[in-house]
Order: structure tokens, then C-alpha cells, then sequence
């Protein structure tokens, strides 16, 4: 029955990122894709989550502190130009509060989470498995910051992405690692992988098209 259950989680998850590809890249009108952007990532986190094992106080605490800080790292960010660069929030992924659409939020929840339930297999130092996890939220930014001002998600200033950015990323993302693996919550999710691996191939395959 889980595994009924993963593979079906899997199915509704490629058939969404397969729509939405089209849509973005083939369709006559990808602004109206671009629209569903937040919906996408709001179904993804609702198919993650769904498969958590542990729903206590430590667990709450966690997301709730990466909520925030993501959310206000990013509000630093475009209002400072300090920790990622020069950069400015588009239309496309929904609704915003100072500037910032508040699906964010959930994005760096999304990507801590899973990315750190990927780690938890190596038999590393937690703080090991903390920098593999920040690094692999880089490598999947570096993938997803050439389309963004296409997809009207975020545009930097001069078209131009610093370095500071995927620093600034590995920097925050390393500090978010680190209360994941100290949280005392069960760190097993069998959707967590497949969602990382539909994030990549979306976003290389939007990377060739557009």
C-alpha cells in the first residue's frame, strides 16, 4: 500500500511539472503557466509533506524557522542588495509582502527539507552532511537562475548573476542545514528524492528550450 501510494505521489507530481514545462515552453501562452507557478509549488509541498513521518513540537519549530528566515533572507536580499546581490521579484510567483511573493517561504522549506532528508543515507559528521545538503540547494539554484527572468520569477540587476548569490545561498542554506540535523524529528520521507529529482530535470530542461 505505501508504495501504491509513492508511485501514485509520483505520478500526479511528473504530470504537473510535465504540464507546466509545456506550458512555459511550448505553449502560445506561458503567461498563463507562469501564473500557475505558486500552485505548482504549493501541490509539490502538500505531496512532500503528505509523507512525513513525524508532526511534533521539534518538527513545527523547524519549519517554522526556516519559513522565516528564508522569507526574511530574502527580504534583506532585495531591499539591501546584501547577502545574494541586486535582484528584484517579478510577477510570477504569486502574491507579496514586501516585495517578496510569500510561496518563498515554502520554496526554502521545500528544498531544506528534502535536500536534508537526501543526505541523511551518508554515513557522514552531521556538519558534513549539512554542507552536502547547502551544496546541493546551490547546484539546483545554479540550474534554476538562468531562466527566472524569462519565466518573469525574479530578474537581477543587468542580467547579470554574482557570485554572491550562490555564496549567499550556500551561506543560509548551510545555517538551515545545520538545525536540520540537530531538530529531533524522524528525517524519512520516501517522496523527498523524487521531488528533488523532478526539481532538477524541469529546471535543465527549461535551461535547453528557453
Amino acid at each position: 500500500m505505501k508504495d501504491k501510494k509513492v508511485a501514485l505521489a509520483v505520478f500526479v507530481l511528473v504530470v504537473f511539472h510535465i504540464v507546466g514545462f509545456y506550458g512555459l515552453a511550448f505553449s502560445a501562452n506561458p503567461a498563463w503557466f507562469r501564473e500557475l507557478s505558486a500552485l505548482n509549488l504549493l501541490l509539490t509541498n502538500f505531496l512532500l509533506f503528505s509523507f512525513h513521518k513525524t508532526w511534533n513540537i521539534a518538527f513545527a519549530v523547524f519549519a517554522v524557522i526556516v519559513l522565516l528566515v528564508g522569507f526574511f533572507s530574502e527580504v534583506i536580499g532585495v531591499h539591501t542588495g546584501l547577502l545574494f546581490g541586486d535582484y528584484d521579484y517579478g510577477q510570477g510567483l504569486g502574491y507579496k509582502l514586501w516585495e517578496i511573493p510569500l510561496i518563498i517561504a515554502l520554496n526554502w522549506l521545500l528544498l531544506v527539507y528534502s535536500t536534508g532528508i537526501l543526505v541523511q543515507k551518508l554515513s557522514w559528521h552531521w556538519l558534513l552532511k549539512a554542507f552536502a545538503a547547502a551544496a546541493l540547494m546551490v547546484l539546483l539554484d545554479m540550474l534554476i537562475e538562468p531562466v527566472t527572468a524569462v519565466l518573469d520569477y525574479w530578474t537581477w540587476a543587468d542580467y547579470r548573476i554574482p557570485v554572491s548569490n550562490y555564496l549567499g545561498w550556500l551561506g543560509v542554506a548551510f545555517v538551515l542545514h545545520l538545525l536540520f540535523q540537530k531538530s529531533r524529528f524522524q528525517k524519512q520521507n520516501a517522496l523527498a528524492p523524487f521531488v528533488l529529482g523532478v526539481q532538477f530535470l524541469f529546471f535543465i530542461g527549461l535551461n535547453l528550450v528557453l
